[in-house]
């Protein structure tokens, strides 16, 4: 307890210089967190949304869909066996339809994907119940990002082509009953919906569908022969790759500032044992050990980084709460990357951050702060009073 005493009192006595190394060190405290903070809630933010907008509980896909592959839709589709449909019937499940086609908004032709969903489901949030209106061409429902691309506005009508299950083309009407605000893409950009039983009667795909969706509290889908269970950690790779990146960029700015806050406390150790010859060897003088003195000179360094977190936690906690209600407002030009990030992302802190950033920090200063005192092993204590290194 001692040497912890005689390290605070000569903390506070080198003055400005403490608090300058400590100012340096708490706001690499703060920004490490923040910026974590920030890729956590993006992480959170971005699977919320797709589990709740169409991933669910997992999905079974037809063992010819490709969803990067285009040219698989035409084969990938099929009856449903018995377990998809018993798990359907018990709203366990709902079904989807893909197919390929071609929409003619305002006389220009766009390519595009025909989805058909149970308008009655309940398993993901995509808001298929408008598909219930009476028209008298097809109901159809899309996103606000196909709405601006196309100029459709709820009430107009579109001509939509495609291919059925024979190969013959096909074309009607269909009417915009619905435009969806969301900020999972997929469902979205380039995409309409419709019915499920109309467009199985119009592509003569009776019974068939592309995937399943199985609700979220599906506990060990069964195997099913043709389909495939495709699990959240399957579907949710895209989001974790991409925070992944994103988390090993802000790495390359957490070095940077940590070996600016180091380089300060080394270079203040290396002055510090310099400056205080005499000091130490007085304490040699007075009993204490070689070992007590690298100790104290150790203790010292570490100090800062104590103080640094507490420092950290005035300004920070303010700081870091203030953001994590107001949120990172994004630029409308991130609606084209193809993630579900919203108008602002929310960070979101943990208490393993937190004190998982406090110890990291701890640890490199103590080390930082333990190599210049090395050189106190070799001082004899007669050169040290007389101001002199050995």
């Amino acid at each position: 307890m001692t040497l912890f005493k005689l390290a605070f009192k000569n903390l506070m006595g080198a003055g400005i210089r403490t608090w300058l190394n400590v100012v340096v060190l708490s706001f690499s405290f703060v920004v490490i967190i923040w910026l974590q903070g920030l890729y956590e809630g993006m992480n959170i933010q971005s699977s919320t949304a797709v589990i709740d907008a169409e991933y669910a509980g997992g999905q079974y896909w037809h063992e010819n869909y490709d969803p990067y592959d285009p040219l698989t839709l035409q084969d990938a589709h099929g009856v449903l066996p018995d377990k998809l449909k018993s798990m359907i019937e018990k709203k366990e499940a709902t079904p989807i339809l893909i197919i390929q086609g071609t929409a003619y908004p305002q006389g220009r032709m766009m390519t595009l994907l025909i989805k058909g969903i149970n308008p009655d489901q309940n398993i993901i949030s995509l808001p298929s119940h408008f598909l219930n209106k009476e028209t008298d061409d097809i109901p159809a429902v899309i996103g606000t990002r196909m709405s601006e691309s196309t100029g459709l506005r709820v009430g107009d009508s579109v001509t939509l082509r495609w291919r059925d299950a024979n190969g013959t083309f096909d074309a009607r009407d269909a009417t915009i009953v619905q435009v969806m605000r969301t900020m999972v893409q997929s469902i979205d950009q380039g995409q309409i919906w419709v019915p499920l039983e109309k467009l199985r009667e119009l592509s003569r795909m009776e019974e068939e569908a592309t995937l399943v969706i199985v609700d979220k509290d599906t506990a060990n889908p069964p195997q099913v022969s043709g389909w495939e269970f495709k699990s959240l950690d399957f579907l949710l790779q895209d989001i974790k790759q991409l925070v992944k990146t994103k988390t090993a960029g802000g790495s390359i700015f957490y070095i940077i500032l940590l070996l600016l806050a180091m380089l300060a406390i080394f270079d203040t150790q290396v002055l510090s044992i310099f400056r205080r010859r005499k000091e130490i060897g007085t304490l040699m003088a007075m009993g204490f050990t070689r070992a007590k003195v690298i100790w104290l000179f150790t203790i010292e360094g570490a100090m800062h980084a104590v103080l640094a977190a507490l420092v950290a936690a005035l300004y920070g906690i303010p700081f870091l709460a203030w953001f994590a209600k107001t949120g990172f407002a994004l630029p409308e030009s991130t609606d084209s990357f193809g993630f579900a990030l919203g108008e602002k992302i929310f960070p979101a802190y943990s208490a393993g951050l937190v004190v998982g950033t406090t110890v990291l920090v701890l640890v490199i200063t103590t080390i930082v702060s333990f190599l210049p005192t090395r050189k106190i092993a070799k001082l004899k204590p007669t050169d040290a009073l007389r101001g002199k290194s050995s």
